[in-house]
């Protein structure tokens, strides 16, 4: 088992080998500029590597830039093994990034957050607090004729 660092010098090289070889080399038109190399993973024995990849487009670019990555994954794998210099170069899995769909996801439910903060903005435009503005202002009736409280203690 190698460690966590080589590992991870290990992947941060794939998917600089990759990317490059995708932006420079590949000549798929499936692939083009529409795909970006988010992020890599290497197993601890380094033997197999999942790269993460996010597709600017609609459904059908993505499925296109899948079958590309699929039919080009031994050249990548090729370049990745000259470039690392290890005996074993690893082999390559290519995952859709989640990344975009959570994004989507999580401005969804800021914008739902804000239309319901405007809703209650709106409601409570006008409103009047329960108790009045201050609730532990002693009002002059509630206080003794001497001065005191109403409770019966001394103010002093």
């Amino acid at each position: 088992m190698a460690d966590k660092a080589r590992a991870k010098r290990l992947a941060d090289l794939i998917r600089e080998v990759v990317a490059e070889k995708l932006h420079r080399d590949i000549k798929d038109p499936r692939l083009g500029t529409r795909v970006t190399i988010t992020d890599t993973r290497v197993t601890g024995d380094l033997r197999e590597a999942t790269v993460f990849y996010t597709v600017y487009g609609d459904e059908s670019d993505r499925e296109d830039v899948a079958a590309g990555l699929r039919s080009a994954k031994g050249v990548l794998r090729s370049a990745v093994g000259a470039a690392a210099g290890v005996k074993h170069t690893p082999s390559l899995e290519f995952v859709p990034d989640a990344l975009p769909e959570t994004t989507r996801n999580l401005d969804d439910l800021f914008s739902r957050a804000r239309e319901r903060d405007e809703e209650v903005r709106r409601a409570s435009t006008g409103a009047e607090y329960a108790g009045g503005a201050d609730p532990y202002h002693v009002k002059e009736d509630d206080a003794d004729d001497d001065g005191g409280a109403a409770d019966g203690r001394d103010r002093d």
